[in-house]
């Protein structure tokens, strides 16, 4: 797959989701679709924010069938890549077929799951494997619980991303004491964070703010900083737009070079769009 030059790329949605509402969905979801959220449609608010590249991620509720998103990148190779829901023991050859496609990395959907063991065996090799693939795995879970997951998933070298601002709740102080170990992680590995979705967490604009800035004092900056539309704001679609989710990023950057940087540059590197 060739990089594209940061001279092609406008700018980069890094978390979307695609779905048609008569696609299986596994059991025991949250949450099921009364829509259709299409490729075609994605791209279009791509094209009316400006915006030149996007990611998909697996929707959890089509659970470990990667196929719906894997036709969307194959029909826009330069423009796409993914995130896929895998098991722990999936294969060689079925991780070889999703990076064909396009697909750099694996999401943990947490939310509403009891959390597994992620230094054992299995999962440890599954980590390795996508480390040695030069992959992510994407990690949504509440803010409390991020420091009970992430340091045994860097053990094994993989590269780490944190969804939604890393789902602080309202309630959070962020100074609190026991926070620290998360915050400390994020200045010593590497973790990335998505500045996505605010409206899970109920963080208005202000909030997000204070948010966003204690992150940069953790991460050291925003070389670590990328951002996704959560296209189509799934069980939120009532309370924002997309163009309201790119107004929130220019709100929270309002420097034209850090934005292009979380924008453009970072997100090019992490998901392979052009070279490191």
């Amino acid at each position: 797959m060739t990089p594209m030059p940061y001279a092609a790329i406008t700018g980069i949605d890094t978390h979307a989701h695609i779905f048609r509402q008569d696609l299986p969905m596994v059991p025991g979801r949250r949450y099921s679709p009364s829509y259709d959220a299409t490729v075609e449609q994605y791209l279009a608010h791509l094209d009316a924010g400006g915006l030149s590249h996007g990611v998909l991620i697996q929707p959890s509720f089509l659970g470990t069938d990667n196929h719906y998103m894997l036709e969307a990148l194959q029909r826009f190779p330069g423009r796409l890549r993914g995130v896929a829901v895998v098991d722990a023991q999936v294969s060689d050859a079925e991780l070889d077929e999703l990076a064909v496609a396009g697909v750099v990395g694996i999401r943990l959907n947490l939310i509403g799951k009891a959390l597994e063991d992620y230094a054992s065996p299995a999962w440890s090799r599954l980590f390795r494997r996508l480390a040695r693939r030069g992959w992510q795995v994407e990690i949504q879970r509440g803010f409390g619980d991020l420091a009970l997951i992430v340091p045994a998933i860097l053990e094994s070298g993989v590269t780490v991303v944190i969804d939604h601002f890393g789902l602080p709740p309202a309630s959070v102080q962020l100074d609190a004491a026991q926070h620290e170990v998360f915050f400390d992680l994020l200045g010593q590995a590497p973790v990335w964070i998505k500045l996505s979705a605010a409206y899970r967490s109920q963080s208005d604009l202000a909030r997000a703010q204070a948010i966003e800035a204690r992150l940069r004092e953790a991460c050291g900056g925003v070389g670590r900083f990328v951002w996704g539309s959560d296209w189509p704001n799934t069980q939120f679609e009532s309370q924002t737009r997309y163009d309201q989710q790119l107004a929130l990023l220019e709100a929270l950057l309002p420097n034209p070079e850090e934005r292009r940087r979380v924008l453009v540059e970072n997100p090019a590197t992490l998901f392979g769009f052009a070279s490191a």
